[in-house]
């Protein structure tokens, strides 16, 4: 039998699946397409940057685009912004910063570093809201045995929660009678 050959350039898409995929397995799609409209070609810069550049440099920087001339994905422009009066110093080690990209790329993907002042936005810290009631005695007792204190920190909120609780969850119970009768 002969092989349908189609009348475009491009090769034949892979057959459909059918059935769910996980969303973790979209998400590096989605995020690679945006990352690349504005200029990332590869998103772990952005998400390692303390790790590429140490956390000292990686507080007062971050990178905005690499931009790559037409055609190479080589000797491109990484801009950086910086915060304040860092950004001479950001000057001086330019060098290295470029030298830890190709590092991290592993090819000179940088080859020209440009800093634009701008402001850090500081990552909030979220905090734990505060539990409503103390946990109660009896349960508090049984967690004094426990010597991990991350264990045991975990164990006294969730014991904490479920004493907020209005009782155990309800499952499989209809509240609204409706089309899905």
């Amino acid at each position: 039998m002969t092989e349908r050959k189609s009348r475009g350039g491009k090769p034949p898409e892979e057959p459909r699946r059918r059935g769910q995929r996980a969303v973790a397995d979209l998400l590096p799609d989605i995020g690679a397409a945006a990352f690349k409209r504005f200029g990332f070609v590869q998103s772990s810069v952005v998400s390692r940057w303390a790790e590429i550049v140490g956390a000292r440099y990686a507080e007062v920087s971050a990178p905005e685009s690499i931009r790559f001339p037409a055609g190479k994905k080589s000797d491109g422009t990484l801009t950086l912004t910086v915060s304040g009066a860092h950004a001479p110093m950001m000057q001086h080690i330019a060098p290295a910063i470029m030298e830890r990209v190709n590092l991290f790329f592993g090819y000179v993907a940088v080859a020209r570093v440009v800093i634009r002042q701008g402001t850090m936005a500081m990552p909030k810290t979220r905090v734990a809201p505060p539990s409503l009631r103390p946990v109660p005695a009896d349960l508090g007792d049984s967690l004094r045995n426990i010597t991990d204190p991350e264990l045991h920190a975990c164990l006294s909120a969730l014991a904490g929660a479920v004493a907020a609780s209005n009782g155990p969850p309800t499952v499989g119970v209809r509240l609204v009678k409706g089309s899905n009768d």
